[in-house]
C-alpha cells in the first residue's frame, strides 16, 4: 500500500526581518542577513517554505567578562577588554554570521561607562567587522534609556537589532529605532501574553512588523527549556495561523543562560561522573541551541567557538533535508 505523507496547511508565515545595510542602502555593512519567512515549522521542507536559514552569532562584551569561565581563555583571552579585535576573531576566525555587542561596561554598579563611551564602542566594532551587528545594553533600564538612543544615533543607517524593549519600558529604544532607522528587539518573560501585548504597543507607535525581532526569553537545558521551547512553539503555531502579533523571527541568548548554569561549569574534581568540564558546557550549549532550532528559533546567540561550530554543521545538515519535498 502506499505512503501518503499528511501536510498540514497553514494560511500564513512568519514575517521576515532584514538585518545590516550596504552602502547602497544607507550602511556599511557588507551584506545583509534576513531572518524568518517561514511558512511552516522547523525545518518540515516538505510543508511549506524555509526562505532563510537560521543564523548563529557569538558574544562580545565592551569590557573584560569577570565570572566567564577559564575555559574560554585559550579562545578569547588575547582579545578581552577590545571589543573590536574580539568582534573581528569571532567572524574571521570562528566564522559567526553576526555578532551581538552587549555593553556589559554600562552597568552603575560595574564600570558606569558614559553613553558616550559605549557609542564610541560601537563605531569601533562596526569599523572592524563587517557583518550586521546585535547590540544590547546592560540590562539596568534606566541606563540603557540613556545609553541606546546615542548607539543608534551614531550608527544611523546601520539597521542594528538594537536590544532590549521590554513591556515597562519600551518607548526610548523604540523612538530611537524609528529616527535611525533600526530594528528592534521585543523580550518578554517566557509569556505569550506579555510578548503579543509588547509587540502591539510596539507597533503602536509605528515601528513596522517587519522590524520587530521578538525574544521570547529561554532558558538552558535542564532549567526550564521545554517551558521556553512550548512558548516558542504556540507563537510559531499562532504566526501560522495569521496571528500578525506573533508573526517574527525569534532570538536567544543562548550562551548567556547555559554558561550561568553549574552543570556547565562545574570541575570534574567536583562531580567526577559528569565528564570533563569544558567538553561538558560545550555540549550544554549545543544541546540547548539545537532544541530551541527544532521550536523555530531565528538568531542563536552563542560563547563558545566550538559550541558556534557544531550548531552550524547541524543548521547545514537541517536545512539541506528536503528529501520528502
Amino acid at each position: 500500500m502506499a505512503f501518503n505523507l499528511h501536510k498540514e496547511k497553514y494560511r500564513s508565515k512568519v514575517s521576515e526581518v532584514v538585518l545590516g545595510a550596504t552602502k547602497e542602502e544607507g550602511g556599511t555593512r557588507s551584506h545583509t542577513l534576513k531572518v524568518g519567512g517561514e511558512s511552516t515549522l522547523a525545518f518540515l521542507h516538505f510543508e511549506g517554505e524555509i526562505p532563510n536559514r537560521p543564523i548563529a552569532a557569538l558574544e562580545v562584551l565592551d569590557v573584560a567578562p569577570q565570572e566567564w569561565h577559564p575555559c574560554f581563555d585559550p579562545y578569547l583571552k588575547d582579545v578581552y577588554g577590545d571589543a573590536g579585535a574580539w568582534a573581528k576573531k569571532c567572524v574571521d576566525e570562528y566564522g559567526a554570521d553576526l555578532v551581538l555587542l552587549r555593553l556589559q561596561g554600562a552597568d552603575p554598579d560595574g564600570k558606569d561607562r558614559t553613553p558616550e563611551e559605549c557609542a564610541d564602542t560601537v563605531k569601533e566594532v562596526l569599523k572592524a567587522v563587517s557583518v550586521p551587528l546585535i547590540v544590547v545594553g546592560c540590562g539596568k533600564g534606566e541606563k540603557d534609556n540613556q545609553v541606546m538612543p546615542l548607539v543608534a544615533e551614531v550608527a544611523s543607517g546601520e539597521n542594528l537589532l538594537l536590544g532590549v524593549a521590554e513591556q515597562e519600558n519600551y518607548k526610548s529604544i523604540t523612538a530611537a529605532c524609528m529616527v535611525h532607522k533600526h530594528s528592534l528587539i521585543a523580550q518578554s518573560p517566557i509569556d505569550i501574553n506579555i510578548c503579543k501585548q509588547l509587540n502591539i504597543l510596539v507597533n503602536e507607535m509605528n515601528l513596522d512588523l517587519n522590524k520587530i525581532v521578538i525574544d521570547p526569553t529561554i532558558a538552558a537545558l535542564g532549567y526550564g527549556l521545554e517551558y521556553g521551547y512550548s512558548i516558542m512553539e504556540r507563537a510559531r503555531l499562532g504566526a501560522l495561523g495569521g496571528d500578525r502579533m506573533l508573526a517574527m523571527p525569534m532570538i536567544g541568548n543562548v550562551g548567556y543562560e547555559v554558561w550561568r548554569v553549574k552543570e556547565a561549569n562545574a570541575s570534574e574534581e567536583e562531580f567526577p561522573g559528569w565528564g570533563e568540564q569544558e567538553e561538558r558546557g560545550i555540549m550544554w550549549e549545543v544541546t540547548t541551541a539545537v532544541a530551541l532550532l527544532q521550536a523555530g528559533m531565528d538568531i542563536l546567540v552563542l560563547r563558545h567557538p566550538k559550541a558556534l561550530e557544531v550548531v552550524k554543521k547541524n543548521i547545514d545538515d537541517l536545512m539541506a533535508d528536503n528529501k520528502y519535498q
